[in-house]
């Protein structure tokens, strides 16, 4: 069983930047991937970016790439996504996710656990 907490989202001014984090609760959390994913008001909840579970590979959607870095410390059982350059587009809920398992690791039905959401506003 994993248990995920997400923090460190806000209001941010278009350019800006923040980061979140998640924390994990669970002995197995260094052995899975983790993800970000974000849903806007109105809109489908999207892939932002996942992180093997050594931290050697990454992936990110095409809407994001050069801006945003995902991250992991397995010692502090803790995921994070660095956001740059933030743009108004980017206001979402951004949620942290684990385990895709053998699932796509784009879509959000293939992951076993979620965290609550933490809020992302980026004004113009």
């Amino acid at each position: 069983q994993v248990q995920l907490v997400e923090s460190g989202g806000g209001l941010v001014q278009a350019g800006g930047s923040l980061r979140l984090s998640c924390a994990a609760s669970g002995r197995t959390f260094s052995s899975k991937t983790m993800g970000w994913f974000r849903q806007a008001p109105g809109k489908e909840r999207e892939f932002v970016a996942t992180i093997t579970w050594t931290g050697s590979t990454t992936y990110n959607a095409d809407s994001v790439k050069g801006r945003f870095t995902i991250s992991r410390d397995n010692a502090k059982n803790t995921v994070y996504l660095q956001m740059n350059s933030l743009k108004p587009e980017d206001t979402a809920v951004y949620y942290c996710a684990a385990d895709p398992g053998v699932g796509n690791i784009y879509r959000d039905r293939s992951y076993s656990y979620w965290g609550q959401g933490t809020q992302v506003t980026v004004s113009s």
